[in-house]
């Protein structure tokens, strides 16, 4: 987890805002988060903090990200080096903090692995940062996958999980109404 006092904490990983949602892109060394981050800054979506996020607990509840001074604007991507993000895409591409409301772990899963997720539910669970539940969702990275795109699918459905709303709960209403209709007949 890094450095922690009882109200502060240093994480490995991007932070970025997200629709308006705080989300921590985490995962090993080396998985992609950077990629991934500039392709969601290409797509629109505002940098807070590349490789070390300073996490601070603000109040019952809520956890707020932001960058230290020095990585301030910075991504490093392997192979492009390091990039300045506010001055290749302008101010708007740059958050100074936000709160922490998802966390998205990329991993790197073999073939047996990927059988076992479940596919109704995802693979949700939360992480105690803070002492405050913050959502965390796995995404499998393997070639070919639209990261970017699935990241925002996982923002989205959050969005709609912080509402109430929950489609695998729907799903399965569905499909007990059908199979309900159907022995009726």
């Amino acid at each position: 987890m890094g450095k922690s006092t009882s109200l502060t904490t240093t994480m490995h990983g991007v932070f970025m805002d997200i629709f308006g949602i705080g989300v921590l892109l985490t995962g090993a060394s080396g998985i992609g988060k950077s990629e991934l981050a500039l392709g969601l800054i290409n797509m629109g979506h505002r940098l807070v903090a590349d490789d070390a996020v300073h996490f601070q607990r603000m109040a019952h509840e809520s956890i707020t990200g932001s960058c230290p001074a020095l990585l301030q604007d910075f991504l490093e991507v392997r192979g492009l080096g390091i990039l300045n993000i506010r001055v290749m895409y302008g101010d708007k591409a740059i958050k100074e903090n936000k709160r922490l409301q998802l966390i998205v772990n990329i991993v790197a899963f073999n073939a047996e692995d990927l059988l076992a997720i479940d596919r109704l539910h995802g693979m949700y669970r939360s992480q105690n940062i803070l002492g405050t539940k913050i959502s965390e969702v796995t995404i499998p990275v393997a070639p070919g996958r639209n990261m970017a795109a699935l990241v925002e699918g996982a923002v989205r459905n959050q969005v709609l999980k912080l509402t109430g709303y929950n489609a695998s709960d729907e799903f399965i209403k569905r499909q007990s109404q059908l199979l309900s209709e159907e022995e009726s007949k």
